[in-house]
This record gives C-alpha cells, sequence and structure tokens, in this order.
C-alpha cells in the first residue's frame, strides 16, 4: 500500500544536498512520467519543478523506468539514468517502477492502483500495450523529438542528421497502439547547422519539449488539446528505425557529405575508429564503449 507522505533521501545528507518532500494532494490530477535515458531527466525537472508550485493542477504520483542494468562492463548493476536522477532529487523509491514489460500484471495492477489523470512518456524505450493505455483517464502524451509524422521510431535525431536536414524540431502527440502515429498537440520547428551532434541535438530538442509540455499541460488536463490534436498524416511518414552495428561502417568510396552525416548522426554511440593503412593500424579513440572499426 502507498503511504500518503513520502520522503527519501539517497545520499547522506550534506550541505549541498536537499531532501524533497512528496505528499499525496487529492486536489492535483495524479501523473505518471515515463522515461530512461539521462535526457528524460531533463522532462522529469520540468514536471517535479511545475508541480511544485502552489497553483500547481497536478503531482507526479510515480516514474516508470527501465529495469537496472549492468554497467561498467559488468561488474555492476546500476538503476537507469533517470531512475538515479530521480532517487537524487529524492523522489520516493518505492513509487519507482521497473517493469521488464509495461504489461506485466502486478505493474499494471500497481498503476491502477494510483489511479493516474495523465502518463507523460519521454524515451522510455518499452512498447506500452492497450492495457497500459486504458488506464489513464486522459491518455498518454509522448514527447518525440521529430516534427511528426516524419521520423517515427527509435532514432529520429540520429535519422534527421543522417539525411542532412537543415530543420527537425519536437513534437507532443498522444500515443496509440501504432508507431509514433498518435494526433499531435503540438509542436515546435528547430533549424538545425552541419555541424551540431546527435547528443546535443537530443538534449536540446528534450529541453524544447519539455517547456512545451508544461505549456501545454492545462489543456491537456482540460479535454481541450484532444480537441484541438491534428491527426498525422501517414502518406507523408517516414521511418526512423534503431542504428544496427552494421549500419556504423563507413565506406570512403561514398561522397563526403555522406560520411560527415553519418559520424555526426552516430556519435550517440561510444566507439573506436581503426584506420588502416597498408600493414598499419592505429586506434583513434573517439568515445569510450562500443568499438566501431572503418573500412578503408
Amino acid at each position: 500500500m502507498l503511504r500518503q507522505f513520502l520522503c527519501f533521501n539517497a545520499s547522506p545528507p550534506s550541505a549541498s544536498s536537499s531532501i524533497l518532500c512528496f505528499s499525496s494532494n487529492r486536489n492535483r490530477k495524479p501523473l505518471v512520467f515515463l522515461g530512461s535515458p539521462q535526457v528524460s531527466a531533463t522532462v522529469l525537472d520540468a514536471l517535479l519543478n511545475a508541480s511544485g508550485a502552489p497553483d500547481s493542477l497536478f503531482e507526479v504520483a510515480a516514474i516508470v523506468t527501465q529495469p537496472p542494468s549492468r554497467k561498467d562492463r559488468g561488474k555492476k548493476v546500476l538503476p537507469s539514468p533517470l531512475a538515479q536522477h530521480a532517487l537524487d532529487r529524492g523522489f520516493p523509491s518505492d513509487l519507482i517502477f521497473t517493469p521488464a514489460r509495461a504489461g506485466e500484471d502486478m505493474f499494471l495492477s500497481s498503476l491502477r492502483a494510483l489511479q493516474p489523470e495523465l502518463c507523460i512518456t519521454a524515451a522510455y524505450g518499452n512498447i506500452l500495450p492497450s492495457k497500459f493505455l486504458n488506464i489513464p483517464t486522459l491518455g498518454t502524451v509522448n514527447i518525440h523529438p521529430s516534427l511528426l509524422p516524419l521520423y517515427r521510431g527509435a532514432a529520429p535525431v540520429q535519422r534527421a542528421l543522417q539525411d542532412g536536414v537543415k530543420e527537425t524540431g519536437v513534437s507532443l502527440a498522444f500515443t496509440v497502439r501504432a508507431l509514433d502515429a498518435g494526433p499531435v498537440i503540438a509542436s515546435q520547428r528547430l533549424e538545425i547547422d552541419d555541424q551540431i551532434k546527435a547528443p546535443d541535438l537530443l538534449a536540446l530538442l528534450f529541453s524544447e519539449g519539455s517547456k512545451l509540455l508544461i505549456h501545454q499541460l492545462p489543456s491537456i488536463f482540460d479535454g481541450s488539446a484532444k480537441l484541438k490534436a491534428q491527426s498525422q498524416d501517414d502518406s507523408k511518414a517516414t521511418l526512423a528505425p534503431k542504428i544496427s552495428p552494421e549500419e556504423s561502417w563507413l565506406s570512403f568510396d561514398q561522397e563526403a557529405v555522406v560520411l560527415h552525416n553519418k559520424v555526426w548522426s552516430f556519435l550517440f554511440l561510444r566507439f573506436y575508429y581503426r584506420v588502416t593503412t597498408c600493414n598499419l593500424y592505429r586506434f583513434v579513440h573517439l568515445q569510450d564503449g562500443l568499438e566501431l572499426e572503418l573500412k578503408l
């Protein structure tokens, strides 16, 4: 059973740390946030800060994220970046759910007990089944880092940069069973140059998406957002599938602009370049982690 008043401190108190207390306020609408990577922490911060205002319409009732996984070459089992960020902010640990699948009966039972009015997703990383989507009264809204219906899928930022686009953006859309195909509540366009890297663009789009979400929340809660949301034109949809290791090879018989776009879009990966000249091998360290070899 969930307690009505909860405080949690993830680390020993210090002069520089603050402990946040979370209380149940029946006058505020319960909102559940779903996310996993570090960029989703930007959205969580915006929601927690907004919910702390005296006139806030909502409270963050729970957080859903990916289960802990092995990091540091498998030596440690650590929570997702979002979970760790929430704990550092003092969010109650027993209100952070980490189901392997969003359709698990035990998890859905806990979610129903919270009676959420709204769910917000930002790079959560799990498919949401119908039995999940049917729980929040006002539906589920996703922050998607593209101008929908363009770049539906897991890697919209990387695919946009790979294509060398000059303009992209972020969209707020209701979640439906079809991939990123729900009605769009609002979107914001952003011009970009050919020097921006995927991690920087991703962070920027989620930052802008957070502001857009906070601005649109009143209309989502009063129901007017659902009335004004625009259906997507499926005939204009493009897909942004997850990048596979095989795509990480660079072929130097391609044009320079193609190689440039590919490197800039794949810098979200952590990798090594192996540069081969005749019988000489040289490893150039770009970012520690996944090894990426370049065929010359």
